[in-house]
């Protein structure tokens, strides 16, 4: 059995703090399902150790890949089917608190919850690229590692899911907005 080194050992940790979590919650939209397929991958790597060739690569970047594909499953048989857990956001903000009103709030969380829908309703690929790259933060070169394509394909679904993000997005802008409390 192999050894870990220190940079295996780490990847493990965070891991084990939730980044295949993270992820299968932002591609899927629903926690149970997040839930779901990290358990199942952590359990593939528990009953099927040898499935981990250390000559293909590191321990975080099996992980990944077996999530990833586990994830692309669930898109393909229920997609779009669950919202992300609206209590997810942790509500902070750097105005004033004597400025928030709960009109404010109210209308924070229907933005939220709209952003999170406009990320939802993306297809797949452009999602993935958006998760990797925007919510996850990894540069181009990480993203495409971790979805196995080229970094070319990577700024291209980056590029076709931030237009389709804000063309949804826009369209939201011309809805008109309830009456607030200071009107």
């Amino acid at each position: 059995m192999k050894v870990f080194d220190e940079r295996d050992d780490v990847l493990l940790r965070r891991a084990a703090k939730g980044d295949e979590a993270a992820y299968a919650l932002r591609m899927t939209g629903s926690p149970w399902a997040a839930e779901e397929i990290v358990q199942d991958v952590f359990m593939t790597l528990i009953r099927q150790p040898k499935k981990y060739d250390a000559g293909k690569g590191e321990v975080g970047a099996f992980l990944f890949g077996i999530t990833r594909y586990r994830v692309m499953k669930h898109l393909e048989r229920s997609p779009r089917e669950l919202p992300l857990d609206p209590q997810s956001d942790s509500g902070m903000t750097n105005e004033p608190v004597d400025l928030l009103t709960p009109a404010f709030w109210a209308e924070r969380r229907e933005r939220i919850e709209q952003v999170r829908d406009a990320v939802l309703s993306l297809p797949a690929e452009f999602r993935e690229a958006v998760v990797l790259c925007e919510l996850e933060e990894l540069s181009y070169e990480e993203a495409a590692q971790k979805s196995g394509c080229p970094i070319g394909t990577i700024r291209s679904r980056l590029h076709r899911g931030r237009a389709l993000l804000m063309a949804r997005l826009e369209l939201l802008r011309d809805v008109p907005r309830r009456a607030s409390a200071g009107d």
